[in-house]
């Protein structure tokens, strides 16, 4: 609401300056120079009054800046009777505001695009009937009804036997996904398919989308420290300005010449190039599904030289796979795995969860399981179509097979050996691993095309499970076997060196992903406490957007910069043609405000930011 009014008092001030502007016009070739003078002046004291409240409001907050040298130059205008000129001014500031707000906007618009998706109420099973209810009333375990069209109110699991989900405006990718009964789907996706049931897994304010729309906010309210830099600078252009206009009526007598150099120092580009730049990188990540928490983090990501990636769900899947299965007796593969994966059905272990949407995945279908009983952490026994099913660690069912036990297969280090028994008999073992992501080898090789140094893997797993996991990947270290703490002094050490970035995805991430200069979380399906922890959450399960954000970040910084330097040096050599009598205060207006849109304009290039080898929601951009 409050940014509403602002903008509407700019759009007002804007309205007020050009129809004085061009009312002064029509009196002057009316021959009617004192009426065009006073219709002028009309125009601008507004202008110059909100500008005055807005510059006590800066000096109140211990901010100065370079609004100071447009009120100078609409008053030293108006004092020496170039009316014309203070109303020309009027008309650029309070349009070039306009122009920075509505450029702003543009470069949010991703990023607003997430806020309005938000869900009000939800369709809740209840007692055979269907009730919309309140978003905040849905509790885990409730069965909701998601119809074709609707944004998935909370974080659930599929009920139904399937469902088909867009998650465009959340990762920017372009394809729904679909998701089999008992798959995770994440709030904020969109049902692109036939109405399916949900049943939640977590409350509303709990869920991925809520963090996401309280991650936006904080980003949108930030303030990057080059933003912070260009309001030093500004200060010290400010006395340049002041000085140059000084000098220019000290040497010449003239002040019509001092009025020109203000007027062309109006406003800067060092208060437009900055922000919109980087608010447009903050959009741009959020459309291929990196969301950087504000524009400090962006513009520090520009800067990384060293990452430090964790291994489990984050180099690696984090959710193992079945490598083998080797029977030791009669029964096929399928037949090992679909009793096995029929019994752990019973089971929330993440090994067990693996075992069965392997079998789902292969079009094996399951049987209930019954006279369950489980073992935390070493396995499950029970019966599955008449058959005495036992699913484990080898230990685990060797001691209820007492000698039944057949030899175990050879598998590589960092594989799980997961041991099958039927019918009091060893049947065979599963063999299963957590695989490398796919494209890590490419990711790679695009951190250091932008910049990054030295690239390190800590894991708290084994040394020889690291050492298999990294091989040809040309890391520059591997630190195994490393507890939470050590992970933190890690961090710490690599930090002299420069800015250091960590990757995780799990709670034991989340304190040094606090302590890095940014902190990455796979926010897809990781802890909440490592994207709470976290400056940049990864929206997709994909590690390879990381290399994504990191470049539009790059290229933000870029943009920005070269914004700054080019408008800068343009005002002061517009400041320098006017001090030397080369420019009126009009034609000295007139130029600014052209450096000024050109600035904008330029920063507005980060939108169009196309990273090498990304999949954004649309592909209609082109490259920058």
């Amino acid at each position: 609401m409050k940014k509403a009014t602002h903008d509407l008092i700019k759009t007002a001030l804007l309205s007020i300056s050009f129809a004085g502007l061009v009312a002064g016009l029509g009196f002057y070739v009316g021959n009617r120079p004192d009426a065009a003078g006073l219709v002028w002046s009309a125009g601008v004291i507004p202008v110059l009054m909100a500008l005055g409240v807005d510059i006590v409001r800066s000096l109140w907050r211990g901010e100065v800046g370079l609004d100071i040298v447009a009120a100078l130059s609409m008053t030293a205008a108006l004092t020496f009777g170039e009316t014309l000129a203070a109303a020309v001014v009027a008309v650029m500031y309070s349009g070039g505001s306009f122009l920075e707000s509505f450029a702003e906007g543009r470069a949010r618009r991703d990023m607003r695009a997430l806020l309005s998706r938000v869900p009000r109420t939800a369709y809740r099973h209840l007692d055979g009937a269907l009730a919309e209810v309140p978003l905040e009333d849905i509790l885990p375990g409730d069965l909701l009804l998601i119809r074709q069209g609707d944004v998935v109110p909370v974080d659930g699991t599929v009920a139904s036997d399937m469902a088909f989900l867009d998650t465009a405006a959340l990762t920017g990718e372009s394809l729904p996904a679909r998701l089999s009964q008992g798959a995770e789907a994440m709030s904020g996706a969109t049902n692109a398919g036939k109405p399916f049931d949900l049943r939640a897994t977590r409350r509303a304010s709990e869920s991925t989308y809520a963090g996401i729309v309280r991650l936006v906010d904080q980003a949108q309210r930030s303030k990057a420290p080059m933003a912070r830099l260009a309001d030093r600078w500004s200060l010290g252009f400010l006395g340049a300005t002041v000085a140059i206009a000084g000098a220019a009526w000290w040497f010449t007598g003239d002040p019509i010449r001092a009025v020109a150099v203000l007027v062309v120092a109006t406003p800067c580009p060092l208060i437009l190039a900055v922000p919109v730049a980087l608010v447009a990188g903050l959009s741009r990540a959020a459309h291929f599904g990196v969301l950087v928490k504000g524009a400090a983090p962006l513009e520090t990501m520009a800067r990384i030289r060293t990452l430090i990636l964790d291994k489990t769900g984050t180099l690696t899947d984090g959710r193992p796979r079945i490598v083998s299965v080797d029977s030791t007796g009669s029964m096929d593969a399928t037949e090992i795995l679909r009793l096995a994966a029929s019994l752990d059905q019973a089971s929330k272990h993440p090994v067990a969860r693996a075992l069965v949407a392997a079998a789902k995945a292969r079009g094996i279908a399951l049987t209930v399981p019954s006279e369950v009983t489980e073992t935390p952490g070493e396995g499950v026994a029970g019966a599955v179509q008449g058959h005495r099913v036992i699913v484990g660690g080898e230990d685990f069912v060797a001691g209820r097979l007492g000698d039944g036990a057949g030899g175990i297969p050879a598998h590589v280090a960092g594989s799980v050996l997961v041991a099958v028994a039927v019918d009091d008999r060893m049947a065979g073992h599963l063999v299963m691993a957590d695989p490398l992501r796919e494209g890590t080898d490419a990711m790679l090789a695009r951190l250091r095309r932008n910049g990054v140094a030295r690239i390190l893997m800590a894991t708290g797993d084994r040394a020889a499970v690291a050492e298999r996991v990294t091989q040809g990947l040309g890391l520059d270290g591997v630190r195994a076997g490393l507890t939470p703490e050590r992970k933190v002094h890690l961090v710490l050490s690599e930090r002299t060196s420069g800015p250091v970035m960590m990757v995780g995805d799990g709670v034991n991430d989340a304190p040094a992903l606090a302590a890095a200069d940014v902190g990455v979380a796979m926010g897809a399906r990781g802890a909440a406490a490592s994207a709470e922890a976290a400056d940049v959450v990864l929206l997709v399960d994909q590690v390879d957007r990381l290399a994504t954000g990191i470049e539009i970040a790059r290229r933000s910084r870029r943009i920005a910069v070269q914004s700054v330097v080019a408008g800068i040096g343009l005002s002061v050599a517009g400041m320098m043609a006017a001090a030397l009598g080369f420019l009126s205060p009009v034609q000295g207006a007139l130029i600014q405000e052209v450096i000024d849109v050109a600035v904008i304009l330029n920063a507005l290039r980060a939108l169009r930011i196309r990273p090498d080898t990304a999949t954004p929601a649309t592909s209609s951009d082109p490259a920058s």
